[in-house]
């Protein structure tokens, strides 16, 4: 991995074998990083996204293996307790135009990644809603 920053800006170079989620908090940690957009594309060789049942209040991954492009890679930096949180969605799409995503867990790069971070003047910490069963957004 490598990366620049540009004013609020970090563009990010994540490289085959590495792991989109650990690189990210690598960069976030190193750069003090507390309130971000991110975005990205690329490609992976296995992934795990899925979807968080709202009744039963727990997640239900999806693992996928093989040939796959990332077609989105959406999400925030935040905190939870001060500390690093993020929150990121992904589709990927298979060798047949097959779409697959969701909440996502892990991801591996079987190419590159092309990752950026869009830096937010200003903190927004998380805590964990009894209700919905989820870390929502907490601004004070």
């Amino acid at each position: 991995m490598d990366y620049r920053r540009f004013g609020n800006t970090i563009i990010v170079r994540m490289d085959k074998d590495e792991e989109i989620l650990a690189q990210l908090q690598t960069v976030a940690e190193k750069e003090n990083i507390k309130l971000a957009e991110i975005n990205a594309l690329g490609a992976v060789k296995e992934f795990t996204a899925g979807v968080f049942d709202t009744e039963k209040k727990v997640f239900r991954p999806n693992h996928f293996q093989g040939l796959f492009e990332i077609v989105s890679l959406h999400g925030t930096i935040s905190t939870m307790n001060g500390a690093y949180y993020a929150h990121l969605h992904m589709s990927a799409g298979n060798e047949k135009g097959e779409v697959f995503g969701g909440h996502l867990a892990r991801a591996v790069i079987s190419a590159t990644c092309e990752l950026v971070i869009r830096v937010i003047d200003g903190t927004v910490d998380r805590a964990f809603s009894e209700e919905i069963g989820l870390n929502l957004f907490k601004f004070t």
